[in-house]
């Protein structure tokens, strides 16, 4: 299984993967939180933010996940990922991929998060594709992140339950 947070700066994905960690340590589920900027971090930030450097890095996002899901840990990634076709690809190369969209209004976090600020930003330079498969969305704007997380568990149990 991949549970894989989507959405924009400020949406609240780093924020639930580490409530979605807690929940499977509590259950001794091996679970490891993949984030962007832990990639961009590893390899030393070699890539930038233009669109091609964020393809690139969701790619190296997808092969963590990948690996990491082969060998029996559950991967959450908080990732923006904001190209339809690469989520389309994960869904294609990952076992159990649960792509989980946190949308939230961008005025709402335009002037709250500095990254906005900056140049390459998804949403404001760069095309945020709104996912066309979502297992579930959550409207981070006006859920608690208690009733956010009580939502992503009862998909993944769902999920889990029909394999």
């Amino acid at each position: 299984m991949v549970v894989w947070l989507l959405g924009i700066s400020g949406s609240g994905k780093s924020t639930l993967a580490k409530e979605i960690k807690k929940y499977f340590d509590g259950r001794n589920k091996k679970s490891f939180i993949i984030d962007g900027d832990l990639v961009r971090d590893f390899f030393e930030r070699d890539l930038g933010y233009t669109k091609k450097d964020r393809i690139e890095n969701i790619k190296r996002i997808i092969l963590a996940s990948y690996v990491l899901e082969q060998n029996g840990i559950i991967p959450i990634v908080a990732n923006i990922s904001p190209f339809e076709f690469l989520r389309e690809f994960a869904r294609k190369k990952l076992k159990n991929y649960i792509e989980i969209y946190l949308k939230k209004d961008m005025n709402n976090v335009k002037n709250k998060d500095f990254v906005y600020n900056s140049k390459n930003v998804v949403g404001k330079d760069i095309e945020f594709e709104e996912p066309k498969k979502p297992d579930l969305v959550l409207y981070t704007d006006k859920l608690s992140i208690e009733d956010s997380l009580k939502k992503i568990i009862e998909i993944i149990n769902e999920k889990n339950t029909r394999r």
